[in-house]
């Protein structure tokens, strides 16, 4: 069974110092994390890698601005499936992978089975993404659009206690 307070456990306060740093500037360099950390170089690169290694960092990516690139409006998706058996589960989520459109997809307790996090151009292509993809997908009996007005906090920041 995984054990979160041992996971925790296994970070010592520096090793957290390292992670809220990169994930406030994945591009800082070395010399400049060892000085915000307080040790040396080489010593911070070792605990770097072992993060990497271990898997505490999944990997670095650029933050691109939705809207410069054709992709302004933000909609959520609850999707109800049909079926609700484990394979059903499994067939929906490996469909919607293959969906470069699905920025996140989460199997949720409650009213519907998958909320989707979804960036598209406009209306028009949301409409076609539903229509003529989603509303498709195995198993999907129904859905419920949410139109995001305004995005008041987005984050992928992960607090930890220092």
């Amino acid at each position: 069974m995984y054990s979160l307070s041992k996971s925790i456990k296994k970070l010592d306060r520096i090793d957290r110092k390292i992670l809220t740093e990169l994930q406030h500037d994945g591009r800082l360099a070395n010399v400049e994390l060892a000085r915000r950390v307080g040790l040396s170089p080489t010593p911070c690169l070792e605990r770097v890698r072992k993060l990497e290694a271990e898997g505490y960092i999944l990997g670095y990516t650029a933050l691109v601005d939705p809207h410069k690139v054709g992709a302004a409006l933000l909609v959520f998706v609850e999707i109800t499936l049909s079926k609700t058996s484990p394979e059903d589960f499994d067939e929906f989520s490996k469909s919607v992978q293959k969906l470069t459109e699905i920025q996140e997809c989460h199997l949720v307790s409650g009213s519907f089975d998958f909320l989707l996090k979804t960036r598209v151009a406009n209306m028009a292509a949301y409409r076609e993404l539903l229509g003529e993809t989603l509303l498709r997908l195995p198993s999907v009996r129904e859905s419920r659009t949410y139109v995001v007005m305004e995005e008041v906090k987005q984050s992928s920041f992960v607090a930890m206690s220092l």
